[in-house]
Formats: C-alpha cells, structure tokens, sequence
C-alpha cells in the first residue's frame, strides 16, 4: 500500500471538502481505537482546527488511557488540535435510570446489554454534533470498509451519524498500516480492536466471531461474485464458514447501508 500516497489523498480530500463547506475545521471522538486514531491524525493533518473529545461512560481505565496518550501525542505536535473531555457517565446513568422506570428490563442480557450500548453511541453522537454546532465543525466518522459497507458493525445514528467518512475505503489492515506509518502510538496499534460499548470487555472478534483480515477476504470474495460463492472458492472449511458469518451480518444490517425505506403516496391521491 502507498502510504504517502494515500495520506495524501485523504488530507487533500478532507481540505477540499471543509473549504467548500464553509467549516472551521473538524469534531472526532476519540476512543482510544485505531480508527479514531487514524481519523482524528488525518483531520489534523490539513491544519483546520481539529477537536479531540473524549466521552467515557464507564469507560475501562486501558482505554481512557490509549485515548488520553493519542490526544497528548496530536496536541504536542499540532496547535490546530484542542483536547476536550466531557464525562457522559452521569448522563447515561441518569438516561438509564428514567428509562428503566418506564420500559420492560426483564428482558434477556444481551438484548438489554445491545440497547444500552447502543444508547452509549448515540449519546456520543448528540455529544459531537452539538460541539460541531456551536464551534462550525465537521462531525468525522472513523468507520472502516468493513464496518461501514461490510457487515454493519457501527450503531445506527450512533458512530454511524456523521458529516464525512475519510478512512470508510480502506480496510481495517490497512488502517493498522497507514495508522503505524504516520507513527499512531504503539500501545493503540497492539490493542485488540473494540467498540467499547460493553462492561466485560469484549473485543470486536469477540461479537462477530471473526477478525477484520478474515472478513476482508469473504468481502472480497463479494465483490468478486456477489452472494452466490462458488465452493471452490473457499480454501478451507474456515473461509467457508466465515464467509457465513459475513454474509449473515451483511443481510441483517442492510437496514444500516441502505436509504431510509419512505413510503411514496401516489399523485393521485395528494389531488
């Protein structure tokens, strides 16, 4: 991969596009993961303003402290970049408490656990665009190929609301490499890629059942002959079965990738 070369590109696309939007500059969330990482580096790369927030909500102490190094590494080397933290911690629980009031939380653990952690990036996502109001910013996503257009691992009008998406064309691999050669500290490059969203600390591997160079390879596989792969193209029995794991994702989340479903009213019934 060309690093410089698309580093460039992405810099160049980023600066062309807060130009013509009027913007002052770029909102990341930063969590401590290798997307924002990269994201929130590129952003700063174009000279805008570029601000860094933080959101823990009962955030694990490895992850606060890989986001707080990003952060000090990007403000020691850029004036354009400015820290925020705002603790959503209060908020959540105080949003958790009068919810549990009103609605059914008897209701098994993982489909409580997925709502709350849902709840967690939609919180977030409010978070950035009334920061991106108030100082004329950009809201940048940090979704990857794989997440955004592959098996729809982001939360809808979560992590999934935002005004542009620099690094939503390369795949995970290659945000790990473009992340190491602008020189993305190396405690974020080692961490186990996760969304952060759950107590028990479970990696994204964990909640797809397989890894990102995995599912790139059965994304792959996609665009090359759609959803019908021929058996021959798996070259073992764990291709063929990631290969499920990915298409199974894929279908599930076209609610994610697609257009909002409107119901058109016939003209002839407006008359």
């Amino acid at each position: 991969m060309k690093h410089l070369a698309i580093q460039s590109h992405i810099v160049n696309w980023l600066t062309d596009y807060v130009k013509n939007t009027g913007a002052n500059g770029f909102v990341v969330g930063v969590s401590g993961g290798i997307d924002s990482a990269l994201t929130s580096t590129l952003c700063a790369l174009t000279g805008f303003k570029t601000l860094l927030v933080e959101m823990p909500i009962h955030q694990a102490n490895d992850q606060v402290a890989r986001g707080k190094e990003h952060i000090d590494y990007l403000t020691g080397k850029f004036e354009n970049c400015a820290p925020m933290v705002i603790d959503l911690t209060p908020t959540y629980d105080q949003f958790l408490n009068e919810i549990s009031k009103k609605s059914d939380m008897e209701k098994s653990e993982e489909i409580k656990n997925l709502t709350l952690g849902n709840t967690r990036a939609r919180l977030r996502m409010t978070t950035l665009y009334a920061l991106a109001g108030i100082e004329g910013l950009l809201v940048a996503g940090t979704g990857n190929k794989v997440e955004d257009f592959g098996v729809g691992f982001y939360t809808k009008y979560g992590d999934g609301g935002v005004d542009i998406s620099p690094i939503a064309d390369l795949y995970k691999t290659q945000v790990f490499g473009l992340s190491k050669f602008l020189g993305v500290n190396q405690n974020i490059l080692i961490a186990p890629p996760t969304d952060g969203l759950w107590d028990d600390g479970r990696t994204d591997e964990d909640q797809i059942g397989a890894t990102y160079a995995e599912l790139e390879l059965a994304m792959e596989l996609q665009e090359r002959f759609g959803n019908s792969v021929p058996n021959e193209a798996f070259v073992n029995k764990r291709a063929k079965e990631v290969w499920d794991i990915y298409l199974n994702r894929w279908k599930a989340n076209q609610h994610k990738m697609n257009p909002i479903p409107v119901c058109f009213i016939p003209k002839e019934f407006k008359a």
